[in-house]
């Protein structure tokens, strides 16, 4: 794999660590697709360090299973701003 590559890899999990941070959020800060975070998460990451990438995957699973309530809670909060 590319080295630069791997450096990304690593400085978003990191970053997802650190911030506990969604893949979209990382996906921003890093200036690439939710796809490509995802991809190096879940596939490559492993390969480069599998510690890290439990670490990563707790968070990941975490955010993923709350999905649902932060959507609902961002459609609450949109037509409370409408109202007003």
């Amino acid at each position: 794999m590319k080295e630069y590559i791997e450096e990304r890899v690593v400085a978003t999990a990191q970053y997802i660590i650190k911030h506990k941070a969604t893949v979209r959020e990382a996906a921003k800060v890093f200036k690439v697709s939710k796809s490509t975070v995802h991809k190096d998460m879940s596939e490559r990451l492993p390969k480069i360090n599998p510690i890290l990438y439990n670490q990563v995957k707790k968070i990941v699973d975490k955010n993923k299973a709350e999905r649902h309530i932060r959507g609902g809670r961002a459609t609450k909060l949109k037509y409370i701003a409408k109202k007003i």
